[in-house]
């Protein structure tokens, strides 16, 4: 799994609309890639739904919130459109970009998220994150790491 320091992996993924995403588009922004299992079960609902709640605050932070999950282009656009979400989720049905985060485990996707600076650097990696409360641990981190 890549760790805090490591240059992030590029990601070259298509969104919930078939446009295809690279990490390196993002240069010069916070980004926060989060990994998670499947689309419209209870923890992956749980946790895109905190996330788009405190929407506004990664957008007034300048983050870039990237979902991503080895579920296809409409399955993504169905969960999207199902619960309003106002960020990108990318589909990596061939699980390139989950092995090169090192986020399969069995060929189980860990729920993982990295905090990459506008360097593309990992400044922060979430390990077996808790749906609940990460969008608020994101953003609370956030503010420590920027003071």
């Amino acid at each position: 799994m890549l760790q805090k320091g490591d240059k992030a992996a590029e990601i070259s993924l298509p969104d919930q609309n078939g446009t295809i995403h690279n990490l390196s588009g993002f240069s010069g922004k916070w980004v926060l890639v989060y990994f998670y299992p499947q689309d419209e079960t209870s923890g992956c609902i749980t946790e895109a739904c905190g996330i788009r709640d405190n929407f506004p605050h990664f957008v007034e932070s300048g983050v870039v919130v990237l979902g991503i999950s080895p579920d296809s282009v409409e399955r993504h656009k169905n969960f999207t459109e199902h619960h309003a979400l106002p960020f990108t989720l990318l589909s990596d049905e061939r699980k390139i970009a989950l092995g090169a985060y090192g986020v399969l485990e069995d060929e189980k996707v860990m729920r993982t998220s990295f905090l990459i600076n506008p360097q593309g650097v990992i400044e922060k990696v979430y390990e077996k994150v808790y749906p609940e409360n990460h969008a608020e641990m994101v953003m609370s981190d956030l503010k420590q790491i920027l003071q």
